[in-house]
């Protein structure tokens, strides 16, 4: 079975807690330390050794995470990564955290946008951008910026599968076809 299979109920019934509790920071900070901690090779070793009591496993997963956050765990966090731990899920906790995450951003209606200039945007244009998409998508919005000097001039705008092509070079590669036709 795929982990994606095994992460999406995991994931989607951490997301209505966090729903019902408004801790969805609090949950993506333990999934993300949790991740973290349980990525170790020596820990996978850890978690896999049948000498360790199931006991003993759960105490070193929830210190460490707990240690990683720099604070304790409640009490449905313990429950939690006990239940991962019982399962024997662990290894799908990255998948967790990347639905879990995904759910946060369709929820919060943040949108990130990959856009592509032909030069350097100053802050000015950065801000009025952001403040057009933010309009037209009725999003909070985020842009990474990344320069390419064979666009001539414009932008291109992606998010997610989606792209939006304004660059000169699109318009002259789109004549060029129409004057060879």
């Amino acid at each position: 079975m795929e982990l994606v299979t095994i992460a999406k109920p995991y994931a989607n019934a951490l997301f209505e807690i966090a729903q019902q509790d408004k801790t969805h920071a609090q949950w993506k900070a333990v999934l993300e330390a949790a991740s973290q901690v349980l990525s170790d090779t020596q820990m996978q070793g850890f978690i896999a050794s049948p000498k360790v009591s199931q006991k003993d496993k759960s105490s070193a997963i929830q210190n460490l995470v707990s240690s990683a956050m720099g604070q304790k765990l409640n009490e449905k966090e313990h429950s939690f990564l006990d239940l991962l731990l019982e399962n024997d899920r662990t290894n799908a906790l990255p998948g967790i955290l990347s639905i879990f995450e995904d759910s946060l951003n369709a929820f919060d209606d943040a949108k990130a946008f990959t856009i592509t200039s032909a030069y350097k945007l100053n802050a000015k244009e950065e801000k009025q951008l952001i403040s057009d998409l933010s309009d037209q998508y009725q999003a909070s919005v985020s842009i990474d910026v990344t320069i390419d000097e064979s666009l001539v001039g414009g932008l291109i705008i992606k998010q997610g599968d989606k792209v939006i092509d304004l660059s000169i070079k699109a318009r002259s590669d789109e004549l060029g076809l129409r004057l060879l036709n």
